[in-house]
């Protein structure tokens, strides 16, 4: 506000000196010239209020007369001059005024003003994300969907102009600045009481290395999520303690990677962290044997690494090796067909074709797929724009960086205990993800489950904080049984129970439950919300534990408790 204000006086200061000066003149003439009464004699020149009457009325070109009385002829001389004077002056103010009014730091300034203020209001918890290219867009629409106030940074007044206009349900703050600034990142609630998180998701390392090292000193104990792109950024943001880093190139090529070596593994991971209510998907399949990849970049270096790992040749296609540190490659950009017969295109079972460019991947691809069509086409994916072209393809894999980050964010943000879930399950081999597979299939109607974690405290689980304070047991068992029929089960699966630092993965039905608890779960979305009523409600989870109804409210469940407390309550001399 102070800088608003400072800079209208700043930009306004001639205007208003030439105003105050043309006034001045004008009034002490009034007050110097004599005038005439009402007889022609000469009379005492106007006092200072009718000078200022006439000069305020003349000024503004309003013109009440000649008042309080006729002028003499040297006063009708000086209000012309005023007239003309006060005029251009005016003119020139209110042009100097809607100049201002079109200055780009005047509405910067206004804007950050109104920006800062939204989010001085907020009173919900809420993610500061830097950074709203794809990444951020992507994340943020899903966000919204699921209720989460999100305020945005970003540098891009045009992404920024894109955001202000979408349809979201709540008001999202937006503004456009330089993440890196700790001022910046204060004005959208660094500091703010109800800031839950900060997500960097900017396409440049330094800048989210910024915001991730500003975050750390300045408010240690807020999560911070970052995107990199270089494995160099990634360890150097972790060495600090950054709670989650993604390299896009790097969760891509370990997920491929783990298709070819472990497909339940696999499709247990794309079950349970694509979008819920989405047909399920097949197991991806990738086949064994010679691969092209073409470019050797960040990207193809990642997937190289990964693939040979699991024991898949290789043959490279780059179009400047000497600089990509390429040995034994195929040099060409892969968009030719001779290239990709020397690469052995004829022979190969698989081609992953991922520059930076959408088109020249999608013609690496159509030409290699009319040179071999039973190819495991593999396309990376630049720009959510560009997605019609590759549905349209139908490639075995598309790879979009910017929703492999979301995705990754999203699961960590909506539900944290999947991340520990699924570092959980590394150690199982695929006999043991298939069959967890097989029991999340029975459940549901070939749709994406809902993943929902849970924590027994006593704010958001009541009923379960009354039944441990009244030292009833509450098994596993009981949240898993429908609050409409206790004999029915809910179509949801207890995938991890986390007690402390001890992690159970499918906990047994007749596990006891405690305070401070956080269980996982997958399922159905109405199984989420009849296992909701019945930990908050007492009178539900004593029937699912019972079979029997409980006293409908606190006091008559205590005169309950006390009369099976006295001694011969219940006796017939009682």
């Amino acid at each position: 506000m102070h800088n608003t204000l400072f800079l209208i006086l700043r930009r306004m200061r001639v205007p208003l000196i030439f105003l105050i000066l043309s006034y001045a003149i004008s009034i002490l003439g009034m007050t110097l010239i004599p005038g005439v009464d009402a007889q022609g004699r000469d009379a005492p020149p106007m006092g200072f209020f009718h000078a200022f009457y006439v000069v305020s009325f003349t000024a503004t070109t309003i013109g009440f007369g000649e008042l309080p009385g006729t002028f003499s002829e040297a006063q009708r001389a000086w209000i012309t001059a005023t007239i003309y004077m006060t005029v251009i002056v005016w003119l020139y103010s209110i042009g100097s005024i809607l100049k201002l009014l079109q200055d780009p730091a005047l509405i910067r300034a206004a804007k950050g003003n109104r920006f800062a203020a939204k989010v001085k209001h907020l009173r919900q918890p809420f993610y500061l994300i830097a950074g709203c290219g794809e990444t951020g867009a992507l994340l943020m629409h899903a966000l919204d969907s699921r209720n989460q106030q999100a305020v945005i940074l970003d540098i891009d007044p045009d992404r920024v102009g894109t955001l202000e206009l979408g349809q979201y349900q709540w008001d999202i703050p937006a503004f456009t600045a330089d993440v890196s600034l700790p001022e910046n990142l204060l004005t959208a609630g660094l500091n703010h009481p109800h800031c839950a998180g900060v997500i960097a998701l900017t396409n440049d390392d330094r800048a989210n290395l910024s915001v991730a090292v500003t975050t750390k000193l300045l408010r240690p104990e807020l999560p911070v999520l970052c995107r990199a792109d270089s494995l160099e950024t990634a360890a150097n943001m972790a060495s600090f303690g950054t709670d989650e880093v993604v390299v896009a190139f790097e969760v891509f090529g370990e997920h491929l990677a783990k298709a070819v070596n472990t497909p339940g593994h696999h499709l247990l991971y794309e079950w349970l962290t694509s979008v819920p209510g989405d047909p399920l998907v097949e197991p991806l399949e990738p086949p064994r044997g010679k691969w092209v990849l073409c470019v050797y970049g960040r990207f193809g270096k990642a997937i190289a690494h990964h693939l040979k790992r699991a024991g898949i040749e290789l043959v490279v296609v780059e179009a400047a090796p000497d600089k990509t540190d390429c040995d034994n490659c195929i040099i060409g950009n892969g968009t030719e067909a001779r290239t990709l017969m020397e690469a052995g295109i004829d022979e190969a079972v698989g081609i992953v074709a991922g520059t930076d460019d959408d088109i020249n991947n999608l013609s690496i691809a159509m030409t290699a797929r009319e040179l071999n069509p039973k190819l495991f086409t593999v396309l990376r994916q630049n720009r959510h724009a560009n997605a019609q072209l590759f549905q349209r393809f139908h490639a075995s894999v598309t790879m979009q960086p910017s929703s492999i980050v979301a995705h990754e964010f999203l699961s960590l943000l909506t539900t944290p205990l999947l991340s520990r879930f699924l570092n959980l399950i590394r150690a199982r081999d695929d006999a043991w993800a298939d069959v967890l597979i097989s029991r999340i299939a029975a459940v549901l109607e070939n749709s994406v489950p809902e993943v929902w974690d849970v924590e027994l405290s006593g704010t958001q689980t009541e009923a379960f904080w009354e039944a441990m304070r009244d030292n009833t047991p509450v098994p596993l068992r009981a949240l898993v049984r429908s609050p409409v029929d206790r004999d029915e089960e809910l179509p949801c699966i207890p995938l991890l129970l986390k007690r402390g630092e001890t992690s159970i993965l499918l906990p047994e039905p007749e596990t006891v439950l405690q305070l401070g608890d956080h269980l996982l779960f997958c399922g159905e979305r109405r199984a989420q919300n009849l296992q909701t009523l019945g930990l908050y409600n007492f009178n539900v989870l004593n029937y699912l534990l019972t079979g029997q109804d409980a006293p409908g409210g606190k006091v008559w469940r205590w005169m309950e408790q006390l009369g099976r407390k006295t001694p011969g309550a219940n006796s017939p001399g009682a």
